[in-house]
């Protein structure tokens, strides 16, 4: 591909000087301003890395879902979901992750980068049961820097404008796209009706 950019010299005289807040705004640790915005959180993105590559999964529960322990470790419970564990195959081979917490109406959002493990401490599992069911494990993150990203993507993205979200029925339904990439041999409109209440019934 013509015009591209192989070296980071190139890169960095495309871009320019770092501005002096973006380098400023980095902590090795949760910050209290930090904290309140984990707290505030119900939904993070969980990157990792393994041998077959980079992987990314949607997090999601009651705001401050994600447990801070100390300034320098986070508690990531694994709820219920469908088995495939890329996230957590991923951690037992490559300790690095990083997180992106959102706040439905802020535009700021929150990054951590740090190293996990994946701890099945009975009584660590306990203490984040809902309706009496643990997860089956918690992600134990080691935080190595942390700091907000400014609200240019969600302004520009218009994420929280009710006026821009889009219709479901506009868009293939889960049921659909399994019948399609498997020449109907699952999903299907019975799919798609019977998954609303398999999903509330499954949550934890």
């Amino acid at each position: 591909m013509a015009h591209t950019i192989t070296s980071l010299s190139e890169l960095e005289a495309l871009y320019g000087e770092v501005s002096k807040a973006s380098i400023l705004k980095e902590a090795d640790r949760l910050v209290p301003e930090y904290r309140a915005l984990i707290e505030a959180s119900p939904f993070a993105a969980l990157a990792t890395r393994g041998p077959e590559g980079l992987d990314c999964s949607p997090r999601g529960d009651g705001p401050g879902f994600v447990r801070i322990w100390d300034d320098k470790t986070l508690l990531l419970p694994d709820r219920r979901g469908n088995n495939r564990i890329d996230s957590l195959r991923n951690i037992v081979q490559n300790p690095s992750v990083a997180l992106l917490f959102l706040i439905p109406g802020i535009g700021e959002t929150l990054r951590v980068n740090g190293r996990a493990v994946i701890s099945v401490e009975p009584s660590l599992l306990e203490s984040f049961s809902v309706d009496g069911k643990p997860p089956k494990s918690v992600v134990v993150i080691a935080v190595e820097t942390v700091f907000f990203q400014c609200a240019r993507a969600i302004l520009r993205s218009e994420l929280w404008n009710p006026a821009r979200h889009v219709p479901r029925e506009s868009l293939p339904s889960a049921g659909q796209i399994l019948a399609a990439l498997t020449n109907n041999e699952a999903g299907g409109e019975a799919y798609d009706k019977a998954l609303p209440e398999r999903q509330r019934s499954t949550l934890y």
